[in-house]
């Protein structure tokens, strides 16, 4: 091998073992978060296609709040609106961090998931508006709702298909999920606004602003940065963007290092990283789970109601899109980045691997779910087969990603064996620690 040959650059490299070790914890919480989703989602199914099903709607229903703050919504909206914001400030979060202390600092290392993920939005949105052409009722609104994924239930089902796959491609899946929150996020903010009026957007920023400023001061006092953030929750709702927008904006005053006065990017983390600490568990143990439960309760109407609902061509662009357009773009995507950068696959990892992942990249749920709402209206019909094609196209990827993913974690158990072994006293593997000039050659 000339040493050309061994610069290249490679795709799927592994990560520091910093990195690494916060990507494994994150991944354990958000792998709980995704099973209790599931739970919700399960639940608000039977319910609603049971003899009491007058029960969950009516639950979903239920409005309360300020009607003088125009903030007299249901249940269901409440937590589209209300416990997303928090889902969205833990993505926040997590996306600053990624990208200003991360190993994705690296332009070289982020251009893989950024496009795989960009490609993963673009190609589900030609698909569903080629198929949902002509069909009237507004549907070409619904275009971005088969680009989302759900990290929680992607992650949850590598879990239990993948244990033995590489951290990598946890890693990239991870990521690309983030930036794929970034994009829906854009497009909830740029095409899903319809009313938009300027003086409540713009008075948002003054408690956004103090909320910025406390937090560059690590102040973490719950009862001053708590109403500035409720604060400017109500005032991006009142202004017609949606209001989950306001859980990213705070997120990203958030400080991920300390700032040099407190000792420099080495004096330890910043506010980020305690805050997620703090929020992911609410995120993914109660926020995303409620919303779940509130929102998949759809009355399927047996056999015959589920052929009905997927001939719809909003539906089938929206199963197709999350099947066959999500693992395309992100397939076709990275195909491209390694192609112009002339980079390959890192060593010992396969383009089965990543046709698995982006297999998991069609699970779209609760940002899929969401869009689904902004476009056709809460407890419309079209919003029923919406719901319906979200979680059939979200169960045929999972199915195929577990067919192909788990022939590859058997195949990487005997790689993971090894590792477990080649562990030195410090309990870093040898494979994360890069030789020094003393060491190189032993």
């Amino acid at each position: 091998m000339t040493d050309a040959t061994r610069r290249r650059p490679s795709l799927f490299a592994r990560r520091s073992w910093g990195e690494t070790s916060r990507i494994s914890a994150i991944l354990r919480r958000e792998t709980v978060g995704g099973a209790l989703l599931l739970v919700g989602a399960l639940l608000a199914l039977v319910w609603s296609n049971s003899p009491w099903s007058d029960g969950y709607e009516s639950l979903r229903d239920f409005r309360f709040g300020p009607a003088s703050l125009h903030l007299d919504l249901s249940l269901a909206t409440w937590a589209a609106d209300g416990l997303l914001a928090i889902f969205f400030f833990v993505a926040g979060l997590e996306l600053k961090r990624e990208f200003v202390a991360g190993d994705l600092r690296d332009p070289r290392r982020a251009a893989v998931p950024v496009a795989a993920a960009v490609g993963g939005v673009v190609v589900p949105a030609l698909i569903y508006t080629a198929i949902a052409a002509g069909a009237g009722g507004g549907a070409a609104r619904g275009w971005a709702i088969p680009t989302a994924t759900d990290i929680a239930f992607a992650l949850a089902v590598l879990a239990v298909i993948g244990r033995f796959l590489p951290s990598a491609l946890r890693t990239f899946l991870l990521t690309l999920a983030v930036v794929d929150d970034l994009l829906a996020i854009v497009i909830i903010a740029v095409f899903y606004t319809t009313d938009l009026s300027v003086v409540p957007l713009l008075g948002a920023l003054v408690p956004l602003v103090i909320f910025g400023l406390l937090v560059q001061r690590r102040v973490r006092s719950w009862w001053l940065l708590l109403p500035l953030a409720a604060v400017t929750w109500v005032l991006v709702h009142e202004s017609g963007v949606h209001a989950t927008v306001a859980g990213v904006l705070l997120a990203f005053t958030v400080p991920v290092i300390r700032s040099e006065s407190a000792g420099g990017p080495d004096a330890g983390p910043g506010l980020a990283e305690h805050f997620e600490h703090r929020f992911r568990p609410v995120s993914a143990g109660i926020a995303v789970p409620i919303f779940a439960f509130l929102s998949a309760g759809v009355t399927v109407g047996g056999l015959a109601g589920l052929v009905t609902s997927l001939t719809d061509r909003v539906a089938l662009g929206i199963v197709v899109g999350l099947l066959l357009g999500k693992p395309i773009g992100i397939m076709a995507a990275t195909w491209l980045v390694s192609r112009f950068t002339r980079a390959d696959l890192d060593e010992g990892l396969n383009w089965l691997d990543v046709l698995g992942l982006s297999l998991l990249g069609g699970i779209g749920f609760t940002v899929s779910l969401l869009i689904g709402e902004l476009a056709f209206g809460l407890g419309s019909e079209r919003d029923d087969h919406v719901k319906v094609a979200v979680l059939t196209g979200s169960l045929l990827s999972a199915l195929l990603a577990t067919v192909i993913l788990r022939a590859r974690s058997r195949f990487y158990r005997r790689v993971h064996e090894i590792e477990q072994i080649d562990r030195d006293r410090d309990g870093v593997p040898d494979v994360f620690e890069t030789p020094t000039e003393g060491t190189a050659g032993r």
